[in-house]
């Protein structure tokens, strides 16, 4: 796609991150994605809201989280500052194909969601048979044997 640029292109993006900056974003979604073991585990802040609100969608191998967090005034109040984030979070991750999206587990307490994602089968290491030009002799390499050798 081809794009025209004026000196007053980049003003439209700013407002627009200015408007959001108050508004529940992909930006405010701050997270730690880590991998442990056979686990990729990630965390993400989403403070005060309803963990009924949370929602967790794969789809391609995009992780999705959505959430809402809102804040009504009820009648009679005079409202003098509106400063914490409200609206709908929103963050989007690319899985790969090394993890297991069927297996995602997740868990939200004190304003922390917490997703486990097992590493996929196929992406830890393994055992490869190597045949022999004559066919009669197999043998087996690893990582752990060139290791050993280059040592």
């Amino acid at each position: 796609m081809l794009t025209y640029n004026t000196p007053f292109s980049g003003f439209d993006s700013w407002f627009d991150q200015l408007a959001s900056t108050r508004q529940g974003s992909s930006d405010n979604v701050r997270i730690d994605a880590y991998r442990r073991g056979d686990n990729v585990w990630v965390h993400a802040d989403l403070p005060g809201v309803n963990a009924d609100s949370i929602d967790i969608d794969v789809e391609r191998n995009v992780l999705t989280i959505t959430a809402d967090r809102a804040w009504r005034a009820s009648d009679g109040d005079q409202l003098y500052f509106r400063e914490r984030q409200h609206g709908t979070y929103r963050r989007q991750l690319n899985l790969g194909d090394g993890l297991d999206a069927d297996a995602i587990e997740a868990d939200y307490q004190d304003g922390v969601l917490t997703l486990r994602i097992p590493v996929a089968e196929r992406a830890k290491p393994r055992k490869i048979a190597v045949g022999t030009s004559s066919g009669d002799e197999t043998a087996a390499i690893s990582t752990e044997a060139l290791e050993t050798s280059e040592a």
